[in-house]
């Protein structure tokens, strides 16, 4: 009886190894849907032909590349925050983000990642050239075709910080968080301790 029941499992198929042999395209395989649906705008046109249809985001997105067959030599990087444009098709030789879970190099070839960015100092390495930035957070998408899209919520050239300020930010939320007597003061002053640590870190070190 217990061999019947484990030949059963040995030879039906499992879920999970159903779903390993998906594998989703990436965006550089994805057809390219810039025109939109058709029918969509052919009946829209009907019913009000003197008023362009709407477009979708993605209709504004330049298509991706295809991924290379060599290694590139270059590192192709958007840079972008809510209110600004930092860096757009820039092409560089490295970006150094500061992930969740440590700093995280990207280098041209760089397998497909998303990484959580937290307070830190992202570093643009181009030739002798370095551009530093401190952010807030964000997320890092990694492309596999050497393309790397950088989202932060805040930045500031790193040149601009005044490191008098810094520290003077940080003995305030040190002594906030010394006096908390709530939950909320204490997460709010350990939040502030966290940034102002982060950039002092940032500019010493």
């Amino acid at each position: 009886m217990i061999r019947q029941v484990a030949s059963r499992f040995l030879t039906r198929p499992t879920a999970a190894a159903a779903v390993v042999t998906i594998r989703r395209p990436f965006s550089t395989e994805v057809t390219d849907s810039s025109s939109g649906d058709t029918a969509f705008v052919e009946a829209w046109k009907k019913v009000v032909p003197n008023i362009d249809p709407p477009r979708t985001p993605s209709q504004y997105m330049q298509p991706r590349p295809p991924t290379p067959s060599t290694l590139p030599t270059k590192l192709t990087v958007n840079f972008v925050l809510p209110y600004a444009s930092e860096l757009s098709g820039k092409e560089v030789d490295m970006v150094i983000v500061p992930a969740t879970t440590g700093q995280m190099g990207i280098l041209p070839g760089h397998v497909p990642t998303i990484a959580e960015l937290k307070p830190g100092l992202l570093s643009v390495h181009e030739g002798n050239e370095v551009k530093k930035y401190f952010i807030s957070s964000g997320f890092a998408f990694v492309h596999p075709n050497s393309y790397a899209d950088i989202l932060a919520v805040e930045a500031v050239p790193l040149d601009k910080v005044d490191p008098a300020e810094v520290q003077a930010g940080l003995n305030k939320f040190t002594q906030k968080l010394s006096s908390a007597s709530t939950e909320l003061e204490k997460a709010e002053a350990q939040i502030g301790v966290d940034v102002h640590s982060a950039l002092n870190f940032a500019l010493t070190g």
